[in-house]
């Protein structure tokens, strides 16, 4: 995988939501900038062109000169503590920013080009979801400065216009941002939509929990509808949370593969023991029936009681 690091532009005035702090605006019940920083986990470093905030993995802080100085001016403080060839350069409110664009647009922005950015379904370039080569971002930032006398105040596009840029499209959401209270609202809608809402919900405890664990989630779905119809509906609960517990005993110190390997032979074991449990409530179920048809081995009415006979012992009134 291509070494890189990030710069992600968290300083803006934001001014269409009112000089709310967009960064930590919350979807998902996670702020927009921590879903940035879990994107490109993977960066050898991690810049952040803002004020200082909380955030879900350490970062290095810088702001632009001026402060509002504008994306250009950001990117250059940003630029400046970076040392790797590549940097990938965002914005921090893209909701929907995942791994695998990272990865494209890394993948994209190799020699022979100077960078690859995003666009959006209508064509338009997303120079802040990009990934460049360092040295001819660094050429061309200065040139900027140099002809114009500083950065401050200018847009991107005198930037992207002078470089040899690879388009990348990586579908609707990867560079849905978030400008208005209007796309927010979108954006906490669409993470509710039947498709995506469990896998947005499993990361977003992961997060808050600190967990860096990839498991079978349909494996722990299928143990808790076993526990759920084969004991009982609390089962289901309890019965994970149990397969949890002896996971993270038994994989006590090892790494997150190993975790995952113990969740799985947990959930395992659960589920066969599910299934034994419904196995048995079956056959009573079957035994009963045929009780109820058909009498026991004993020639009794169901249940296997004795007729009764008045006086113990003579079957007579």
């Amino acid at each position: 995988m291509t070494a890189y690091d990030v710069i992600v532009l968290a300083g803006g005035a934001a001014k269409r939501l009112g000089g709310a702090d967009k960064p930590g605006v919350r979807v998902g019940g996670r702020a927009l900038l921590d879903r940035v920083l879990a994107a490109c986990d993977g960066a050898a470093r991690t810049v952040v062109v803002g004020d200082r905030r909380a955030t879900s993995r350490p970062v290095v802080w810088t702001r632009e000169v001026p402060q509002g100085g504008g994306p250009l001016a950001a990117l250059d403080a940003g630029l400046r503590l970076t040392s790797a060839d590549h940097v990938l350069v965002l914005s921090a409110d893209l909701p929907f920013l995942g791994p695998g664009t990272v990865d494209a647009l890394l993948a994209a922005a190799q020699p022979g080009r100077e960078g690859a950015l995003c666009t959006d379904p209508d064509g338009r370039d997303q120079p802040l979801v990009a990934a460049y080569r360092a040295e001819p971002l660094r050429r061309e930032l200065a040139l900027i400065a140099t002809e114009h006398g500083n950065l401050a105040g200018l847009p991107l596009r005198l930037l992207t216009a002078e470089l040899d840029l690879v388009r990348v499209d990586a579908g609707p959401d990867a560079a849905f941002d978030c400008d208005t209270w209007g796309d927010i609202a979108a954006a906490r809608a669409r993470i509710r939509e039947h498709e995506a809402v469990l896998d947005e919900w499993i990361t977003s405890v992961k997060n808050e929990l600190g967990i860096d664990l990839d498991v079978d989630t349909g494996v722990l779905l299928d143990l808790a509808r076993d526990a759920a119809h084969g004991v009982a509906r609390p089962a289901a609960p309890l019965t994970t949370f149990l397969v949890g517990y002896a996971a993270a005993r038994a994989s006590a110190g090892a790494g997150p593969d190993e975790a995952a390997a113990a969740v799985a032979e947990a959930s395992r074991k659960a589920t066969a023991l599910a299934l034994r449990w419904e196995a048995e409530a079956a056959e009573a179920v079957k035994s009963a029936e045929s009780a109820g048809q058909g009498g026991d081995a004993a020639g009794g009415p169901a249940g296997g009681a004795k007729p009764d006979t008045g006086r113990e012992g003579t079957g007579t009134p």
